[in-house]
């Protein structure tokens, strides 16, 4: 038997590991029960040995069949994908580009994005806010193609695109605190405040950049309360539980609040944004959106 490749046996396969029924199989890729069994044979047949047992009672792989399954799956997925980015590439950057952003869509943002549709206006960019202690699992669950996020990054399953907006960190605290009235403060004075901090869902060392545990002496910084949400740190903030740093744009948006002041602090990492995406999961919208906020913010 010819040994090359049959797209639609490899389907076929794939479909029946995932439903081990071969009616449900057929309904699925809209082909007769008999025609599932016909592929199936015959990529038993190129492969030289059955890959599924099948009783009157049950379907399930063969050994041979689960080890085939797993090394199908991402080479599949992998082909999909470059269909997919070739489908793009010929009907240009159109449709919807879902994109995160974490407490405000700053000015670098807005601007990006209103060049990305005066060059593409077949394509919608849709803002989505996503959870300050979650930054990335929007991306990884496909809620959004992409998104703004605080860095650090340092997810292999992640791409990190142009970074931008870095600039000097800032304590939000209410204006009842004793710093309220500095003009700056150093890290190490974050001693005596409790710091607000983003919830579990985020990785250890994003959380430790956002909410240091330690000054950069050694001295310990009081734990303050866990939040979700942006809005949920500023409402502790102006409650004056806790402070919380912010990158600079976050805090020029919140600048007319008369309940929180804003200091910025030395010593620090500076803060900063980036563009994010699933490497898995990139496409030519993503990658166009990518080069316009490169060319468009200030890095």
């Amino acid at each position: 038997m010819d040994g090359g490749l049959d797209l639609r046996e490899l389907e076929c396969f794939l479909a029946l590991a995932e439903e081990l029924h071969f009616g449900r199989t057929g309904d699925r890729l809209y082909v007769s029960q008999s025609r599932v069994s016909q592929l199936l044979r015959s990529l038993e047949g190129r492969i030289g040995a059955r890959l599924v047992d099948r009783t009157s009672r049950r379907v399930a792989l063969t050994p041979l069949g689960e080890r085939f399954l797993t090394q199908l799956r991402p080479s599949y997925a992998a082909l999909a994908q470059a269909v997919a980015d070739a489908r793009d590439a010929a009907r240009g950057v159109e449709g919807v580009l879902r994109v995160g952003f974490q407490g405000t869509a700053n000015g670098a943002l807005m601007r990006a994005v209103d060049t990305f549709q005066s060059a593409h206006p077949a394509c919608a960019v849709d803002l989505v806010e996503i959870p300050l202690g979650d930054p990335f699992g929007a991306v990884r669950g496909g809620e959004v193609d992409a998104a703004v996020v605080l860095l650090p990054v340092r997810e292999p399953d992640l791409v990190l695109g142009p970074v931008f907006s870095r600039q000097r960190q800032t304590l939000a605290v209410s204006v009842r605190h004793v710093l309220a009235r500095r003009a700056e403060l150093s890290a190490e004075e974050l001693a005596s405040c409790p710091l607000v901090a983003p919830s579990v869902e985020a990785p250890p060392y994003w959380r430790e950049a956002q909410a240091p545990t330690r000054t950069p002496a050694g001295r310990p910084v009081p734990p303050g309360p866990v939040v979700t949400t942006l809005q949920e740190g500023i409402t502790a903030t102006a409650a004056n539980r806790a402070a919380m740093l912010l990158c600079r744009s976050t805090a020029d948006y919140h600048a007319a609040r008369r309940d929180v002041a804003f200091v910025p602090v030395t010593g620090l990492p500076d803060s900063a944004l980036g563009l994010v995406w699933r490497r898995a999961g990139e496409t030519e919208r993503v990658r166009e959106f990518a080069r316009v906020v490169g060319e468009a913010v200030v890095v």
